[in-house]
């Protein structure tokens, strides 16, 4: 058994990881159980490639614990680190949006417990129940407004005008960037 982890928390059903997730709160115990055939337990050791940026977008992740990097290739400046998730957060909006390519890349900083869910068969799961599909759907637009909120938010700290540093920030340094 891997270090830090109890019998407990091996022996957790794809139902009970899904029901501990803040994302999933407030689905009914149907819909939970309808998403649990399509999940699976996953740990990604610190350094893993989860995918890469313009890669097929097939499955997403509801992080339990550790740690995962986003990020983008920035010509002359190769891989610049957008985001930095942890725990309760959800890793991957891809794979609902054709055409199904990552856009961005993804890596373990930490060693990471995450349930793992197969995007065909969510989106499969979503056109028979549709109200499965809108508290989804719902769901992800605000992922994806929140990530988008954070890239601009990045991106005007990158290209601010020189000035006095912010923060203990140097005018123009991406916070967050390694």
């Amino acid at each position: 058994m891997p270090a830090g982890l109890d019998w407990d928390e091996v022996m957790e059903t794809a139902y009970d990881l899904l029901a501990a997730q803040p994302f999933l709160a407030g689905l009914t115990p149907r819909q939970l159980d309808k998403l649990s055939y399509w999940s699976k337990r996953r740990v990604f050791h610190a350094g893993a490639r989860l995918f890469d940026e313009g890669g097929r977008a097939d499955r997403f992740w509801l992080i339990k614990e550790g740690q995962i990097t986003l990020d983008a290739a920035v010509p002359g400046r190769g891989s610049v680190v957008v985001e930095t998730l942890g725990p309760a957060a959800v890793l991957g909006w891809s794979w609902l949006f054709p055409p199904y390519r990552w856009h961005f890349g993804a890596a373990a900083a930490q060693t990471t417990l995450a349930t793992e869910l197969d995007g065909p068969g969510v989106r499969e799961l979503c056109q028979r129940d549709p109200e499965l599909g809108y508290q989804l759907a719902s769901r992800f637009t605000q992922v994806v407004v929140a990530r988008l909120q954070a890239t601009r938010i990045r991106l005007l700290d990158l290209y601010r005008a020189p000035g006095p540093p912010i923060d203990g920030q140097p005018a123009g340094q991406l916070r967050g960037a390694a």
